[in-house]
């Protein structure tokens, strides 16, 4: 079993940062693809952000590009999500996400893929 922890969310005003951080304890002797999604009030959680196992594979939604980056530290069992320019609209739960996987370089995009979800963090994007 896999548990993940996550942290850093809360309230900023558009176009300020916050960084988001996953910690993974458990199974962390098996690679994992790591996610990160959100979820807005009376909407479906959606993709944000995939980072491989290897880290050099990554993507990221369309909304987010250019002001989201994706990180993680295998050594530290913990991916972050690092957020710039923020806007109102970027207001959500976040998730982080996580999945078994039999090579480094394998990322997935579609929640359904994650076996395994954090509790989520709120974040809170003022105008």
């Amino acid at each position: 079993q896999v548990q993940l922890a996550e942290s850093g969310g809360g309230l900023v005003q558009a176009g300020g940062s916050l960084r988001l951080s996953c910690a993974a304890s458990g199974r962390t002797f098996s690679a994992y693809a790591m996610g990160w999604f959100r979820q807005a009030p009376g909407k479906e959680r959606e993709f944000v952000a995939a980072i491989s196992w290897s880290g050099g594979r990554i993507n990221y939604a369309d909304s987010v590009k250019g002001r989201f980056t994706i990180s993680r530290d295998n050594a530290k069992n913990t991916v972050y999500l690092q957020m710039n320019s923020l806007k109102p609209e970027d207001t959500a739960v976040y998730y982080c996400a996580a999945r078994e996987v039999g090579i480094s370089s394998t990322y997935y995009t579609s929640k359904g893929s994650y076996d395994y979800w954090g509790q989520g963090t709120q974040v809170t994007v003022s105008s």
